[in-house]
């Protein structure tokens, strides 16, 4: 095989891009350096020079990932103008990203194995984090953001685990259940906004 060119770090992102079309394709099984390597069309060796090993891409992966969900919590919530409503659309937005990216979404969180930490995805994670606090804040002010982004967290998080390991009951509808219970959490952080 003819190997490919590249310059200037687009290996790294190729063989990120690389590793989620296997994980979402084939499975975390099937995810290795040469898999990466053969779906890029490089030698087995040359993933070496940007990963020393798969926790170091799935690493890259997971950073990758954060990004995007950066991006679609912005995407899918940005045309809101209420704060409190934009922080429900955000959690909306959270849990079509993993029910669309389930083989991403557990490596992001470590469901899948236990989460390396680098530079990157520290960065990355922070990123989200912040996103979802400011939010927070917008909605009912400094002193209750860090346990209202928590609580959204918390609900938003174990419902679209749920959801991706397809744990919900039939008889439940889960953008019903989740539009209602990201509704009553909004009750109580505009009671919050209205006593301050």
């Amino acid at each position: 095989m003819a190997e490919k060119n590249y310059h200037h770090g687009d290996l790294r992102v190729a063989l990120v891009q690389a590793a989620r079309a296997i994980l979402e394709r084939d499975g975390l099984a099937a995810l290795t350096l040469r898999a990466c390597a053969r779906e890029v069309g490089v030698s087995h060796a040359a993933p070496l020079h940007h990963f020393r090993n798969l926790a170091e891409l799935l690493a890259g992966v997971a950073a990758s990932g954060f990004e995007d969900f950066v991006q679609a919590l912005d995407e899918g919530s940005r045309h809101i103008s209420d704060p409190v409503d934009r922080l429900i659309e955000m959690g909306v937005a959270y849990v079509r990203f993993a029910a669309i990216n389930p083989a991403l979404y557990r490596v992001m969180f470590g469901s899948e194995m236990p989460h390396i930490k680098n530079e990157a995805l520290g960065s990355a994670m922070n990123a989200a984090w912040n996103q979802l606090y400011s939010a927070s804040v917008s909605a009912a002010g400094e002193p209750s953001a860090l346990s209202n982004a928590t609580l959204v967290w918390s609900v938003v998080h174990g419902h679209a685990t749920l959801v991706a390991a397809q744990c919900m009951p039939p008889i439940i509808n889960p953008d019903d259940v989740l539009r209602s219970s990201l509704e009553t959490m909004a009750a109580g952080i505009r009671a919050q906004r209205q006593a301050a």
